[in-house]
């Protein structure tokens, strides 16, 4: 068969020019190749070597700036004319299928136009992304051309009687249209820009974002094809193999993005709904509709891209059963086509009826429906992730303006509100995510049921009706789910609080041997918590099992139904297997459904509870913060009318200032109830100090409060004066009822130390400078003043050591001063100081007052008040407010008391005389802070130890040594089998076995039911035509036989992988928690408590419920797309060949995906817990925070973290589009080939056609299994590092709980006497350290009353720690009682003995549970272990006495309440040991006199040393060496020992 550009027919009518050369066909395809060729000549030179010389790129560095007019409009115009010049190419080859020679000139001329436009298109983004818009007079010359030759074909069409019937003629019409419209976008871009014909051309200028450096997400700048393949991430993705991705890689967010911008879009529409009416518009549906404001026209963008990938996704269906049919048709004869004008035309149904054609159409319409269904992912997610940080940020506003008194009281816990944060926002996104489906699912049934009507008439119908019916019975599941999963939440919070209580505590519950007690109490939260998690896996097994079986029922109902409806049933291969895929895509909405309605009733629950918080009470008025300009105005600078209520309750007038003024006749509080305060009427000198004085619990810390207008006023005033001529009193009164307008005055910043210190994840240096210049001499001095040096000299990077989250490795004491340290380093006119000195001892305490409050504040004469018990510093104060329950006892300098209140200032005498009246100047400023440094020291030792660990893996990261790096990273990249392996051993050999036999089974019968249906329907067709009779009873039977057995398989699966699930997430819970408790203190000590916490709450809940679902949803995809790979190349063996090139695509794809996905993913989660704890930092310090006016620098920290959190997740979502768009277009291409080569078969080889509808339903479905295969694979890998860790923490050592002697051999009221021998004792922390006790002796007889002291460091806490085994004896013994406490078993020996701690701890739960959590004493001895320590009296007013709540870690008791507990609880135990360490800290003087009705033994550790004159024995100690031993008036006698003068100091 020759070849020429006419074809070579002996009549040769196409050379023919008879009527002139336009009226010849051949001669008007051959014109139209002129342009092409022009462009392809002209731009190749410019393409290849003119790009070089370009240099106008200067202006900006990334090459993604579009800034041509009518850009996108190009690319979508482009797009549009590629796909009508390959129908043309079609058409022609089909055309020219029914001559004798081969015609080029019916597809040559449209593969040059296809060459053309995509060389117009690159030339295009060159010019435009380079700059250089004068060379774009090529691409003008070529649209006029193209569009010139395009309409002389089109006229000469139209004058021959060419018509619509002819495919050609619509085709070429569409040409001219798409040149046109392209010639108007050129000569718009030209004329709008001027950049002809003109001398000047508009300047522009790049976006902001692109000038930056620092902006790396370029989605929204890249062009549509880069857009929507998400190319711009390839070398991103590409570099995570060789580099972790981290914060500085993935850099800033564009400003679109930004939390602010996005707040402010939020505001915008909140302000916009509040103007029509006057109140603003509380509930939800305000905050609804200022989203639906905000956030509405991206929504309707992904809806609107979502509906056209939905009613594409039905081309696949249509166009399988148009192949088969072509198929099946035995006669290919169709009439010749009509010949004009010298050449073949074709119509448009003989066009469709080709199988080839179809193909390739059902190839570009699976590449447009994926692109589409991933922009419609992509735009409602950034949608939903935009919106997240609105409303993250709007929150976080609220809160600082919330009152106070809402925390205190627990009607708002910071656990709510971080609720708030964590859980709410996230279910709004989630609900924007799913949103499109809401609207795309009613349209995808509607035309699928329509479309399976048209194939399968009236049984489609009952088919339907199954899945319809179904579909409720889905939704009462996902009901029933989402209630088991709330139930699980609620015992996991439990358990996770219990758990928390238990670590916190660890070091009292092991002195105490309770571990017990509370490990069991956490066991029956777990039990609850499985059983409820039992219901879960339950539904989640059925829900599972419906979405597997619903499809194979919906397909035998229908199918038997359409049998027996009518004996000619047509059950061809085209029908059976569009009908087939039909079912398979209208399971999907209904998948969906479930999780859509779900989501969409949290989502409504959310804003509920949003709605709730934006309406609670405020303090002051919602402003702006405005840079405050200090107003030198009158008194009444603003008047202000304010609604009634408001000021009546919330709003103390707080305004700016110099000085400060209080209340007249002020009664304030914290609830609705009584007030806290109540006629307080107080003046408070300016320049001056101040201290406030009263019993524990009379409201001296309110007072301030309400002076920084915390409380809620009742009424009365607080005012701020702004200046003091003279001595005025720096308090104005302003009585006024209520209805009068307060004149408000602005206060300014107030530093304000509170009496629990707060301090902020942050380095030490931070935390004391508190976002202040670093001044290094006045650091110096207020380190100098609060004694921080030593401390500081401890921890490891010095004061840029990292305090944990609330300041976890540091003690009380060292909290406070760091506290108080930082209200010094502000320059404010006013200081408030909560009780600074509770946690300190006499010597620091005398240091701070002198060096700090007398020196350093009074000499920048700052207004100080001070609340204090210590009544020896009230001669230092100016003027001295005293307090009793509420009100002001009396006030007046320490003169006008002496004289006015006789009684109270003998009273006050008498307890200063305990404390010792005269000041000593000379403090001993080595004396340390009780055991806290040595604390801090050992905790900072263990913390380096572990750290070393974990640094040694990232070291070797970062070490210079390539193949180290290389070795690391490919160890990244493999995926962690190990992990699984030991996940799966755990699941026992019982449901191992069932679960992997269940899987391969449950595919084989799917398979087999496919078959079967192909063998069926082809034995239909050759029935049909041999025109033979033909019964379906024999294929029915075994297809109802294989389908049944297929429904109960998925039954069997679903269930068998979620109780693997239980089972292993029972087991590793258990071991856990049973290894953590019996792990040694120095355990705890070394490792952070959030960490341990981590175990058991998010990695115990990838367990409990993300690992068996990724599992489920693994295993699936894979072995799915393993069949169907198996049955395409079982159909069409030439498969395998074009199999080996896209499995190696796939392979590179998910490897690179997974490292950059596993980073992405931990970098989101790392990034939201410094937004979280942000978030729970800044409730806790709110009153600190709001006292400071630091509002506005809180809120910049927050937009920081806020888009650090959403640029990775944008990434994130962008890397998971990355990898479906090519994962869905090398399914797109596994249809095409396996279309292809079955047709092929089909047509030459006689492959039958049911056989070619099975491989294509299959290659259908592998396109939508692959990217879930590599996703869960992804998701996996991330799961698994959680069962990986918890292995890690199984490792952990018990302490040796196992004592020579069994428990029941110990005597049972041993110790009776009390006498203890100790001999040459030597202790250690950790066999790796030295010891800290060196070869001590001493001898302590029955009822004596023994004082330890000696600095910090000594060697003290571990003397009582050695009695408990709590540290590494390795030498000497204790021997009490004649039994040597080695020989006890440990819970025997502790439980003997009681201790009082340093710090104390109290536990959530009944006053009793804390005093006895044995439940072993009667009612009576807790009475009286509570009179002893003073607390029968307040007990008793509590609502239950000893059944009245403690809320956790005793919130609700102050610092001195809670020690008097400890020191109840011990008294409860009866034991004839008592040990104390430091436990009079925070307790008042006068409390102090309990001490003498502890008749036992008393080891005291202390620096208070006039508490231990009237003991038995004094032992000092220095280095863990005893230096004295004596009665206390032998070694007072003594000129030089230590302890006489440990007490001259101690004056």
């Amino acid at each position: 068969m020759s070849l020429s550009f006419c074809g070579n027919e002996n009549n040769s009518s196409a050379y023919n020019v008879d009527q002139g050369v336009l009226n010849n066909g051949c001669f008007l395809d051959a014109l139209t190749v002129v342009p092409h060729v022009f462009l392809l000549f002209i731009t190749f030179p410019i393409l290849f070597i003119g790009w070089g010389s370009q240099s106008s790129k200067v202006h900006i560095h990334h090459s993604t700036w579009l800034h041509f007019p009518g850009h996108n409009l190009r690319w979508i115009l482009t797009f549009i004319l590629l796909f009508v010049l390959v129908c043309e190419i079609a058409e022609g080859i089909v055309s020219d299928g029914f001559t004798q020679s081969l015609h080029l000139h019916l597809y040559m001329p449209s593969c040059l136009a296809f060459m053309a436009a995509i060389t117009s298109i690159v030339y295009y983004h060159n010019i435009e992304t380079s700059n250089f818009p004068k060379l774009l007079m090529a691409l003008l010359i070529y649209w006029i051309l193209a569009f010139i030759t395009k309409t002389i074909k089109f006229a000469k069409y139209t004058e021959h009687g060419i018509g619509m019937r002819q495919l050609r003629y619509c085709l070429t019409g569409l040409l001219v249209l798409l040149y046109g419209l392209l010639l108007a976008v050129e000569i718009n871009v030209i004329l709008g820009r001027r950049y002809m014909c003109f001398a000047h051309p508009t300047e522009v200028k790049p976006p902001e974002d692109l000038q930056d450096l620092g902006v790396r997400f370029l989605q929204p700048f890249v062009n549509l094809l880069s857009k929507s393949t998400y190319w711009w991430m390839n070398t991103f993705i590409t570099t995570a193999h060789r580099r972790p991705i981290d914060l500085k890689v993935i850099g800033k967010l564009p400003i679109a993005m930004r939390a602010l911008t996005n707040y402010m879009k939020l505001r915008k529409a909140f302000e916009a709904q509040k103007r029509p009416v006057g109140l603003q518009p509380q509930g939800p549906q305000w905050i609804w509709r200022a989203l639906r404001q905000a956030y509405g026209k991206p929504l309707i963008l992904s809806i609107t891209f979502r509906f056209l990938a939905d009613l594409l996704g039905f081309v696949g269906p249509l166009c399988i059963s148009g192949i088969v049919h072509h198929i099946s048709k035995k006669n290919h004869t169709i009439q010749a086509p009509a010949q004009l004008l010298g050449i073949y035309f074709i119509s448009s149904q003989e066009f469709l009826a080709n199988a080839y054609v179809l193909a390739v159409l059902l190839f570009f319409a699976l590449l447009l429906q994926r692109t589409f269904l991933q922009a419609s992912y992509y735009s409602a997610i950034q949608t939903g992730i935009n919106l997240r940080g609105a409303i993250q940020t709007k929150i976080f506003n609220k809160i600082m303006r919330l009152c106070t008194s809402n925390m205190s009281m627990g009607e708002m816990t910071v656990g709510q509100i971080c609720n708030l944060v964590a859980i709410d926002t996230s279910q709004l996104m989630w609900f924007f995510f799913l949103c499109p489906n809401l609207w795309a699912m009613p349209v995808q049934i509607i035309v699928g049921v329509i479309l399976l009507y048209y194939l399968l008439g009236i049984s489609a119908l009952i088919g339907a009706t199954v899945i319809a019916l179904l579909a409720p019975v889905q939704y009462f599941l996902a009901t029933k789910l989402s209630q088991a999963q709330k139930s699980t939440l609620e015992y996991s919070n439990e358990r996770l609080k219990k758990t928390n209580e238990l670590l916190r505590g660890i070091k009292l519950l092991k002195l105490y041997a309770w571990e017990y007690i509370f490990c069991s109490s956490v066991e029956e939260t777990r039990g609850k918590e499985l059983t409820s998690l039992q219901s879960f896996a339950l539904y989640t097994s059925v829900s599972i099992f419906m979405n597997a079986a619903i499809p194979i029922a919906a397909v035998l109902t229908t199918f038997v139904v359409h049998v027996h409806l009518s004996d000619d049933a047509d059950l061809s291969p085209a029908v059976a297997f569009a009908s087939l895929s039909l079912f398979h895509i209208l399971v999907t909405p209904l998948f969906l459904l479930s999780s859509v309605v779900r989501s969409t009733v949290k989502a409504l629950v959310s804003v509920q509870k949003l709605s709730e918080f934006f309406s609670s009470d405020e303090i002051g008025e919602e402003q702006e913060p405005k840079a405050t300009i200090p107003s030198s105005s009158t008194n009444h600078s603003n008047y202000q009318a304010l609604p009634l209520k408001v000021v009546n309750r919330k709003h103390p007038a707080r305004e700016d200032w110099n000085s400060y003024g209080l209340h007249s006749d002020g009664y304030f509080s914290w609830t609705d109830g009584a007030p806290t305060l109540s006629n307080v009427d107080i003046k408070i000198p300016f320049g001056q100090l101040t201290m406030i004085v009263g019993q524990v619990g009379c409201g001296k810390s309110s007072l301030l409060l309400a002076a920084l207008g915390e409380m809620q006023r009742i009424s009365g005033s607080v005012t701020w004066n702004s200046s003091c001529e003279g001595g005025d009193p720096l308090y104005s009164m302003t009585k006024y009822t209520i209805f009068s307008l307060s004149s408000n005055r602005k206060r300014g910043a107030v530093a304000y130390a509170s009496q629990k210190p707060w301090l902020l994840n942050a380095s030490v240096v931070e935390n004391i400078t508190f976002e202040m210049p670093l001044i290094k001499q006045r650091y110096k001095t207020v380190i100098e003043a609060c004694s921080l040096q030593p401390d500081i000299d401890i921890l490891p990077q010095g004061d840029q050591t990292e305090i944990g989250e609330r300041g976890i490795i540091l003690s009380g004491g060292q909290k406070q001063r760091i506290s108080v340290a930082r209200a010094l380093y502000q320059t404010t006119n006013v200081v408030f100081l909560d009780d600074p000195f509770s946690a300190l001892d006499i010597h620091l305490s005398d240091h701070l007052m002198q060096e700090g409050i007398l020196k350093l504040l009074r000499e920048e004469k700052r207004t100080v008040v001070l609340v204090t018990h210590k009544l020896q510093y009230l001669p230092h104060a100016d003027w001295i407010i005293a307090m009793k329950d509420g009100t002001i006892q009396t006030e007046g300098t320490l003169k006008d008391i002496q004289n006015s209140e006789p009684e109270l200032f003998e009273q006050w005498k008498t307890l200063m005389n305990r404390q010792d009246q005269e000041f000593e100047k000379e403090t001993v400023a080595e004396s340390m802070t009780m055991l806290e440094r040595k604390n801090l020291r050992r905790a900072m030792y263990s913390r380096e130890a572990l750290k070393t660990e974990e640094e040694e893996e990232e070291e070797s990261v970062e070490s210079d040594d390539e193949d180290n790096l290389s070795q690391v990273m490919r160890h990244r990249a493999t995926i962690p089998w190990g992990s699984c392996g030991k996940y799966l051993a755990l699941a026992g050999l019982l449901l191992l076995p069932l679960l992997v036999l269940s899987q391969l089974l449950k595919h084989s019968l799917m398979v087999a039911i496919d078959v079967w249906l192909a063998h069926w329907t082809s034995d239909v067709i050759h029935a049909k035509i041999r025109n033979c009779g033909f019964s379906h009873s024999s294929y029915l039977l075994v297809f109802s036989v294989l389908c049944c057995l297929g429904i109960v398989l998925c039954l069997v699966t679903s269930m068998a992988v979620e109780w693997t699930g239980l089972r292993v997430a029972k087991e590793l819970h258990h071991s856990l928690l049973n290894n953590i408790i019996l792990a040694p203190m120095r355990f705890f000590e070394t490792t952070p408590l959030g960490s341990i916490l981590n175990r058991f709450s998010a990695d115990t809940n990838t367990i409990d419920q993300h690992i068996p679902t990724t599992l489920e949803c693994l295993i699936r995809s894979t072995l799915l797309c393993v069949s169907a790979l198996g049955v395409i190349s079982y159909v069409t063996p030439v498969f395998l060949i074009a199999l080996a090139p896209l499995a190696i695509a796939c392979y590179f794809i998910q490897k690179y995906f997974r490292v950059a996905s596993r980073d992405l993913q931990q970098l989101e989660d790392s990034t939201q817990l410094p937004l979280l704890s942000h978030f729970s930092e800044t409730v806790e310090g709110l009153t600190t925070i709001r006292a400071f006016r630091y509002e506005a620098r809180f809120r910049q920290r927050l937009l920081e973290f806020t888009d650090a959190n959403n640029v990775a997740s944008l990434f994130l979502t962008a890397a998971n589009r990355w990898l479906e768009v090519r994962m869905e277009y090398i399914g797109a291409c596994i249809v095409l080939i396996a279309a292809v080569a079955s047709i092929t078969n089909s047509l030459y080889s006689h492959l039958s056609a049911g056989l070619v509808g099975l491989g294509l339903t299959y290659a259908l479905m592998v396109s939508n299994y692959l990217n879930w295969m590599v996703r869960n694979l992804a998701d996996m890998e991330v799961q698994l590092g959680a069962v990986k860790r918890i292995k890690t923490l199984l490792k952990t050592e018990p302490e040796n709980y196992e004592g020579l002697l069994s428990a029941s051999q110990v005597p049972e009221g041993w110790p009776q006497q009390g006498e203890i021998q100790i001999q040459n004792l030597s202790v250690r922390y950790d066999s790796t350290l030295k010891p800290v006790l060196k070869h001590v002796s001493a001898h302590i007889k029955p009822g004596e009353k023994v004082g330890i002291c000696g600095r910090t460091g000594s060697g003290k806490s571990s003397f009582s720690l050695a009695f408990f085994r709590m540290v590494d004896t390795f030498e000497g013994r204790i021997i009490i009682d004649d039994i040597d406490i080695a020989k006890l078993p440990l819970q025997t020996l502790r439980s003997r003995f009681s201790i009082i701690l340093q710090d104390p701890i109290l536990f959530s739960g009944t006053i009793r549970f804390n005093l006895d959590p044995e439940m072993k004493a009667t009612d009576s001895m807790l009475w009286e272990a509570l009179e002893i320590a003073q607390l029968k009296p307040v007990v008793k007013t509590l609502p239950g006495g000893l059944d009245a709540m403690v809320t956790e870690g005793g919130e609700n008791f102050s610092q001195g309440q809670r020690q008097l507990f400890c020191l109840a609880r011990a008294f409860v135990r009866k034991s004839s040991i008592l040990i104390m360490d430091e436990a009079t800290a925070s307790i008042d003087m006068a409390t102090v006199c309990i001490r003498s009705t502890v008749c036992m033994i008393c080891n005291t550790h202390t620096h208070r040393v006039h508490t231990i004159l009237n003991a038995d024995l004094v032992i000092v100690m220095k280095r863990g060496v005893i230096l004295e031993y004596d009665k206390p008036d032998v070694l007072l006698s003594t000129e030089d020992s230590v302890f006489a003068s440990f007490v001259r100091a101690d004056k």
